[in-house]
Formats: C-alpha cells, sequence, structure tokens
C-alpha cells in the first residue's frame, strides 16, 4: 500500500503511483476476461444441453409409440425362468451383501432406484451377464466362485462410499449403510462382500467385433502353425457372456460397457474348450487359464482344479443370446442411452464451468477492492502531501517578508 511505500516527509514518486495502478487495472481486465470466458462456455454448454433434452424427449416419444403398440408382449424387464431362479438363489443368501440389494431391488424397486445407498448399484455379478449354455454357466460360476458371483457393481466410488459407514475409530458403524439396512428388512449381514466399482477397473484397451450389437471383444484368438484353432477351442469366456443392451456402453464416464470393464477383468483372455482333453493339449496356447464345458478348470498355465464339481446355488442365468427387441428399436435405446450418458457429462462440464467461474468472481472482487482501496489511499497521500507543500509555501513567504523587515527592505 502507499503508506509502506514512502517515508514520512518524502516526495510521492508518481511514475510508481501510475505503474502500480496500471498494473491493478491490467490484473482486473484480464480477471474481466476470464469471467467472460466461463460465463461464453456456459452459455454454449446450455444450448447443448437444451439440444440433448429435445433428442431425448424425441426419442422417449419413439419408443412409448413402439411400446404401445407391442402392448403386452414380453420385454427386456420380464425375467425368463432361469433369471427367476438366479435371484430366488441370491435371496436364500440371506446374511450376504448380494441377498439385501437382490431383496430391496426385487420387492422394492423405486426407492432402490432413490436411496443414496443403492442408485448406484447396477446389480450383482450373476445377474448382470447370461450365457446359451447351462454347462458354461455351471462351470463359469464354478471358476469364479461364490464370492465374486455374489460380489456388488457399483457404476463409481461414491456409491461404493454409501454401502459402508464407520465411525472416529474406524469401526463399521452397523446403523448405516448395508449394515443399517439388513437390521432394517429383518436380514443380518455377516462377514465380508466384494463390491466391484466399474470407474476404477482397469478397462480392455483395443477394438471390437465389426457390426457386433453385442460389442465382443476383438480379441487375437490362439493359432495352430498351420492357422487353425486348436482342437476344440470355442471362444474367450468374456465374449460368451451375454450383456443385457443397457450395460454394453456408457456405464462408466469414459464410455465404457460392463463387458470391457467388469467381465474382461473377471475374466480376462480366458479360453473355453469343449473337454477336459481338448484343453490340456491346448496347454501352450493357454497363458491366462481355461475352462472346459465337461468342468475343466485352469487358472493359469501351472494350477489346476482337480476333483468333482462344487455344489453350486447362484449361477448365470440361461438365454438364447437373441435380443427379442427389433433392431431399430435397440438402436434407438443405445441412442438414448448415449444421450443420457453425453447429458451427465455436461452436467458435470456446467458445474465445473460454474465453479470455476465463481472463483474467478471471487477474485474479481478482491482485486477490485484492493485497486479501490489503493487508489483512495493515494489520494489520501497526495492530498497531505498537497497540504504540506501549502504550509511549507506559506511559512517559507513568512520568512522572506521577516527577513526583509528585519534588512529594512521595502516590500
Amino acid at each position: 500500500m502507499p503508506q509502506k511505500e514512502m517515508r514520512d516527509g518524502e516526495i510521492p514518486d508518481m511514475d510508481f503511483i501510475k505503474s502500480h495502478s496500471q498494473k491493478l487495472e491490467d490484473e482486473l481486465q484480464k480477471l474481466g476476461l476470464k469471467i467472460k470466458h466461463h460465463e461464453d462456455n456456459l452459455k454454449f454448454l446450455k444450448a447443448q444441453m437444451n439440444s440433448i433434452d429435445e433428442s431425448i424427449l424425441d426419442m422417449q416419444v419413439n419408443l412409448g409409440k413402439y411400446h404401445s403398440s407391442a402392448g403386452d408382449v414380453d420385454n427386456d424387464f420380464s425375467a425368463t425362468n432361469t433369471e427367476k431362479q438366479t435371484i430366488e438363489n441370491i435371496l436364500k443368501q440371506e446374511q450376504t451383501a448380494a441377498g439385501i440389494i437382490c431383496q430391496l431391488k426385487v420387492y422394492h424397486p423405486v426407492q432402490a432406484s432413490k436411496l443414496p445407498l443403492t442408485k448406484d448399484v447396477l446389480g450383482i455379478v450373476a445377474t448382470l451377464g447370461k450365457v446359451n449354455d447351462v454347462n458354461l454357466s455351471r462351470v463359469l460360476s464354478d471358476y469364479l466362485g461364490p464370492e465374486n458371483m455374489l460380489a456388488i457393481v457399483c457404476k463409481t466410488y461414491e456409491g461404493v462410499k454409501e454401502l459402508e459407514k464407520y465411525d472416529k475409530e474406524g469401526m463399521i458403524d452397523k446403523s448405516y449403510g448395508l449394515h443399517g439396512l439388513g437390521k432394517a428388512i429383518g436380514r443380518h449381514l455377516d462377514g465380508r462382500y466384494l463390491v466391484f466399482c466399474t470407474e476404477n477397473l482397469r478397462p480392455y484397451i483395443g477394438g471390437f467385433v465389426p457390426e457386433d450389437p453385442q460389442r465382443r471383444l476383438a480379441l487375437l484368438k490362439p493359432r495352430l502353425p498351420n492357422g487353425d484353432p486348436p482342437p476344440g477351442f470355442i471362444d474367450f469366456a468374456v465374449n460368451m457372456i451375454d450383456v443385457d443392451h443397457t450395460h454394453l456402453s456408457c456405464i462408466t464416464a469414459s464410455g465404457h460397457g460392463l463387458r470391457e470393464t467388469l467381465f474382461y477383468n473377471l475374466f480376462s483372455r480366458l479360453q473355453v474348450y469343449k473337454t477336459r482333453s481338448d484343453m490340456l493339449r491346448a496347454l501352450p496356447f493357454l497363458s491366462e487359464g481355461a475352462i472346459s464345458l465337461d468342468g475343466g478348470i485352469m487358472k493359469s498355465s501351472g494350477l489346476f482344479y482337480l476333483g468333482g464339481r462344487n455344489c453350486i446355488e447362484v449361477i448365470f442365468p440361461i438365454s438364447s443370446g437373441i435380443s427379442r427387441l427389433p433392431t431399430d428399436v435397440l438402436e434407438i435405446e443405445e441412442q438414448l442411452k448415449l444421450m443420457r450418458w453425453q447429458k451427465e457429462r455436461l452436467l458435470e462440464d456446467m458445474q465445473r464451468e460454474e465453479t470455476l467461474l465463481n472463483h474467478v468472481k471471487t477474485m474479481f472482487s478482491t482485486k477490485k477492492e484492493e485497486s479501490v482501496k489503493y487508489l483512495r489511499e493515494t489520494a489520501q497521500i497526495l492530498q497531505q502531501e498537497a497540504r504540506v507543500c501549502v504550509s511549507r509555501c506559506t511559512d517559507v513567504s513568512k520568512r522572506i517578508c521577516n527577513f526583509r523587515v528585519f534588512k529594512g527592505d521595502p516590500e
């Protein structure tokens, strides 16, 4: 401030005052331009949001026309017998997190979609994929084990944090989260449970099978020296899971679906063979394990699962692998999902721009107050110095007059 820049009785440095005033003015101008930049960004984002809202409304109208004309025909929300069996078997796991989540989603779907505790939950691993063969279902479920099959799948880490709360000592607060919900519905949650967070899973990086509505991964298949696949090779396990079209893309903020996140992390490049003999003959090609439809399991090149099959209560549902919805309807639903995903990203961008705008506005106000205060204090100092100068000049004049009188000179 000016008082700190000048000593008492010292003549103000006008060059410094002009320089510092110009500096404050330049900083205010820069902040003003930043404010305009963020305001323009918000206007652009709001225009995009309005356009997306209109597109979403049009698509919803078109889908509504189709579903109303389809009447009471079964749709993707109606569970097949095997889906019901899978859900019933999960509900039997009374002291598990999966059982609690499943009970809430089955009997109270509206509340489940709104509760902070469950609205971010996509489902249980066993309910998020289907296969077209019961033997494949059993061996895949056996390969994963009950802990993975009953794991909860959340979209974001914020959803994971809602499932469990801790007190100041780091102990589980059993009045909140899944423990609290379990008590409320008469289910006691006991032991550990797994939770997959799709946004934190490292996704598959690579291409997809062209023109495949299931977005299967374009993985390099094993080949013999003559170019043929090993005898009995069927496919990679990750590509033999049928994923609901609502989960094929735009599950994460990066646009990934369940196949390249959840199921790729569960199965990676696990190969599937017809028989155990075929699997064993293909050992040189099994870098990340293999299974066979007759129950063979090998988790890595040196880890074999021997003995009889475990009693598996929860398995993947069975489906034909073919969607019952027309292709054009599936395309509209996929576009609708993409639009909703883009809307979520726009909302995040708008929140970020508003935060930046408010921050710059605060900086502008602070800098403006600093500038006004500097100019006011500078003016006060200049006025004070002017009064001092006038006083000094008056004093000098008086001394000159007194000196002339002393000398006897006429005025």
